[in-house]
């Protein structure tokens, strides 16, 4: 998910839940119905730093988590949370990291079993965790299975040992092809993830990783450019970048060898078959809800009148401390109107087949005249097309997604924040 960055005078920070009350306020804004409601969980965990990663990740042996004391603080932080979320189905999972894989089969199905006996999870409810082939081992991913999860992302990156050694990657190539085996012997649907304009790399040393990835036949590939992001090793120590026309050439050979296998590009870095797009991460892009648990989560909830984001704390320490003191909230703010017009189309231009027009209102409680401005320029620009009710970026405007999602920033902050947007 893409953060969206606040000025410290529009955030209201909190040590304890607010009361249900304040969320349920008038306001300026008339949502007609609440969107699908998602789940996500943090377990920030991993053996290594990998050094261009900038998730909320914390090195520590496996034999050291504190497994049953962080899944009591999950439960305690969803009990909190519920008031929250009333009576509403929960149609996905997603358990992220770190690296989730690290809890052992028996955590999860306690951790799965905790969130059936708290939430309407729908029947048919996606549940992914993410699983690092480093910590692979024979019927791991079956007992995973087993415990409830319906959906394993397996984080690949490549196939080749040196480009693993520079990602600082935990795993070889070998390693790599046994755990993807093995998830497809246990998974219907299962992704892996690839990353490309890699130091160095070559257009056929990208088809060869590509290829690799095919031909294990994975139902959905998420292939990522390597970004330099900052307060990692990377920017500190910055590696050889690709030069911007070799990674427009990669993503078009990207394009064409997973089109040849079947795979459809349905978001900026995501293929899949029919019927195997992430229906979490589609809730992501469509605006829909999700409560995060965990150290660090964030949160996007939608009310009658108002939608707000909180975040969780991010030391996993004080998350426990705090969480089962029933504080773990240290972020809490409503997002202003004037942003929502951003926000939604921030995440809604990154789906390749578009939207339908009628979402925005329904998702962010606006008239559909808040984003005209927006969306005459972009077609005047021919970054949009507008087919009736219907709006899809064009070739144009998937090529240059930051410049057509800033359009619709307010007025006031398109210099500030054009410059940070990223799509990943």
């Amino acid at each position: 998910m893409i953060p969206i960055q606040t000025d410290a005078s529009e955030q209201s920070l909190t040590s304890s839940p607010r009361d249900i009350q304040h969320y349920m306020r008038p306001g300026t804004l008339q949502l007609g119905s609440l969107p699908p409601l998602s789940l996500y969980v943090h377990l920030p965990w991993c053996l290594k730093k990998c050094p261009y990663c900038d998730f909320n990740s914390h090195e520590m042996r496996a034999a050291e988590l504190p497994e049953q004391r962080y899944i009591d603080a999950l439960m305690a932080d969803l009990e909190a949370a519920l008031p929250l979320i009333w009576g509403r189905s929960v149609q996905t999972v997603f358990m992220g990291g770190g690296t989730p894989s690290l809890f052992s089969p028996q955590a999860i199905d306690q951790l799965l079993a905790g969130f059936r006996a708290r939430l309407r999870l729908a029947p048919n409810a996606e549940i992914t965790l993410e699983a690092n082939p480093g910590t692979f081992e024979k019927d791991r991913f079956k007992a995973y299975r087993t415990a409830g999860v319906t959906r394993l992302s397996v984080g690949v990156q490549s196939f080749d040992d040196d480009f693993l050694r520079a990602l600082g990657r935990i795993h070889d190539r070998d390693q790599a092809i046994a755990a993807v085996e093995e998830a497809a012997q246990a998974f219907d649907t299962f992704n892996l993830d690839l990353m490309y304009a890699l130091p160095g790399q070559t257009l056929d040393q990208l088809r060869a990783d590509v290829t690799t990835a095919l031909a294990l036949a994975p139902r959905h590939l998420s292939i990522y450019h390597l970004t330099i992001e900052p307060n990692t090793y990377f920017a500190k120590f910055p590696p050889a970048a690709v030069e911007d026309d070799m990674a427009a050439d990669m993503l078009d050979l990207i394009t064409d060898l997973t089109g040849a296998a079947g795979l459809q590009r349905y978001e900026v870095s995501a293929y899949a078959l029919p019927g195997h797009a992430s229906v979490h991460n589609l809730n992501y892009w469509q605006f829909g809800d999700y409560l995060g648990l965990g150290a660090g989560a964030h949160s996007k909830l939608s009310f009658a009148h108002r939608v707000v984001r909180q975040v969780r704390a991010r030391n996993p320490e004080l998350y426990m401390t705090q969480a089962l003191a029933g504080q773990c909230v240290v972020q809490d703010v409503d997002v202003k109107r004037s942003e929502l017009p951003f926000e939604f189309m921030l995440n809604a231009l990154r789906l390749a087949g578009g939207f339908d027009i009628g979402l925005f209102a329904e998702r962010t409680g606006m008239p559909l005249s808040a984003l005209q401005a927006g969306l005459q320029q972009a077609q005047t620009q021919g970054l949009l097309v507008v087919n009736g009710t219907h709006v899809q970026p064009s070739v144009r405007g998937f090529d240059f997604l930051n410049d057509l999602q800033a359009l619709f920033l307010p007025a006031v902050s398109q210099r500030e924040k054009a410059s940070s947007l990223r799509t990943k």
